[in-house]
């Protein structure tokens, strides 16, 4: 029985709600009578804003890493530079301590080939 008591309150809130909706709403549409148009230029010019940014932060990024790539080209170069060096060196003293060029630097010293070598008793016993 109470609430059939409220009929009356609840139908003047309703009627309130959609005064207040229907004003609500009204006041978003521009009024006809000022000869006011909703210029679309602002949000041309955010997007734009926006894009253009884009593509520069884009282009910022593809700069970078384009001077990574041309350092890391350059850094491949030069260990190859050092590889290269490094094996001439090994084959240089490959050549240089093989039997063949010691014996040759030898002679060339004035040194010459022992017939008989002599060997030293480090025990203390003389022979």
């Amino acid at each position: 029985m109470a609430i059939f008591e409220f009929a009356p309150a609840l139908e003047i809130s309703r009627k309130i709600v959609k005064e207040k909706t229907n004003k609500a709403v009204l006041k978003l549409v521009p009024d006809i009578n000022s000869g006011e148009v909703v210029a679309d230029r602002t949000f041309g010019i955010l997007l734009t804003a926006i894009f253009t940014l884009g593509l520069i932060f884009l282009l910022a990024i593809n700069t970078a890493l384009a001077q990574d790539a041309f350092k890391l080209s350059e850094l491949k170069v030069q260990a190859q530079i050092l590889k290269d060096e490094r094996e001439a060196i090994l084959r240089k003293v490959a050549e240089k301590s093989s039997p063949d060029k010691l014996a040759e630097s030898a002679s060339n010293l004035g040194m010459v080939p022992i017939s008989s070598p002599n060997f030293l008793d480090m025990s203390g016993e003389i022979k």
